[in-house]
């Protein structure tokens, strides 16, 4: 499986909003500077992960997003799927005509494993991710470095 920077973008965007929202709406602008993410490409995958019901975004002045529900109700799968990434590596995308319009030899080794990669990531909840110890650190790095201390990472209980 390669997961593409989509998902991953996703991943990390979703990870900062859930430690920082306790402060508040979370810019995208934020986002992008502490994650060295473009802002235009983080607006293309709010816009799939706000239609997913992910997030919700606050207009107008202290304005910006928020987690539409718990962080502990969202898997790194909802995260995954909500901006069109697939956990599948089979080389037939799921539908079994790899070969000549049926299913390869290994047709079912890779089936299964897509499965099981995504029920792995089905199983991270987002809430959990925040609270792991080298996160907590990385994002109080972060923070650090642009000016953000003492605003979320260091009491991020979501």
């Amino acid at each position: 499986m390669r997961l593409t920077t989509k998902g991953r973008y996703a991943v990390t965007a979703m990870m900062d909003l859930a430690i920082h929202e306790v402060s508040g709406p979370v810019t995208l602008s934020d986002i992008a500077t502490s994650q060295n993410i473009s802002l235009s490409y983080l607006e293309q995958l709010f816009a799939a992960l706000r239609k997913a019901g992910l997030v919700k975004g606050l207009r107008g002045p202290g304005g910006g997003y928020r987690l539409a529900i718990p962080a502990s109700d969202i898997s790194v799968a909802d995260i995954i799927t909500a901006v069109d990434e697939k956990v599948d590596v089979t080389r037939c995308g799921g539908r079994g005509d790899c070969q000549d319009g049926q299913p390869c030899l290994t047709h079912e080794l890779w089936k299964d494993l897509s499965r099981q990669l995504y029920e792995f990531l089905d199983k991270i909840k987002l809430g959990e991710l925040t609270q792991w110890p080298c996160v907590q650190e990385r994002s109080q790095q972060q923070d650090v470095r642009l000016g953000r201390v003492g605003t979320a990472s260091s009491n991020a209980s979501v």
